[in-house]
């Protein structure tokens, strides 16, 4: 999810999806606007969203630096950067019009992007009947906000879209990579 978000209410009463079970996440404390100015410092778009190419980036700078290559945008990773935690949170909370996943959401919607598609947003499952990083079926989907497939929509939108379903329902529409 995200993821994600980092960095993101709900409506409706949506069906749960299910997904296959995969292993391994990178997780982040700073979001939003936090996250493009760490976007910034690693050299890739900066759209407030850590996806594959930001976690790739960031694993990548935390080696180079002599950090643990962890993927984790916390308080050590910032203050190498030159970031303060304080500063990445403000500006993630004034940035965007969409409400922004704490740190914790955050790192629950990327462990459960990574369990349910491997993080990949074009994901859909062999029925057909799961799509997209969060593996939303079409009901789910289109209860918190989302037109057409799920899979053809964008990381942000998806992140965004699984962060409202989280705060809504918690990790129960994910009952195989929630927990």
């Amino acid at each position: 999810m995200v993821v994600a978000a980092l960095g993101m209410g709900g409506v409706a009463t949506a069906q749960s999806t299910s997904g296959s079970s995969s292993a391994g996440s990178a997780s982040t404390q700073a979001q939003g606007g936090g996250v493009a100015a760490v976007q910034q410092k690693l050299g890739v778009t900066a759209d407030g969203v850590v996806g594959p190419q930001t976690r790739k980036a960031l694993r990548a700078w935390q080696r180079k630096n002599g950090l643990q290559a962890d993927g984790i945008i916390g308080p050590q990773t910032l203050k190498a950067m030159g970031l303060s935690a304080g500063a990445a949170t403000r500006s993630a909370s004034k940035g965007s019009a969409s409400a922004a996943p704490s740190g914790t959401a955050n790192a629950t919607l990327e462990k459960i992007a990574r369990c349910e598609s491997g993080g990949d947003p074009t994901a859909v499952s062999s029925s057909g009947t799961y799509r997209g990083k969060y593996q939303f079926d079409r009901q789910t989907w289109r209860a918190y906000g989302g037109t057409g497939d799920p899979a053809a929509a964008s990381e942000a939108t998806q992140d965004a879209i699984a962060a409202k379903l989280l705060a809504a329902r918690g990790t129960s529409p994910w009952p195989n990579c929630g927990r």
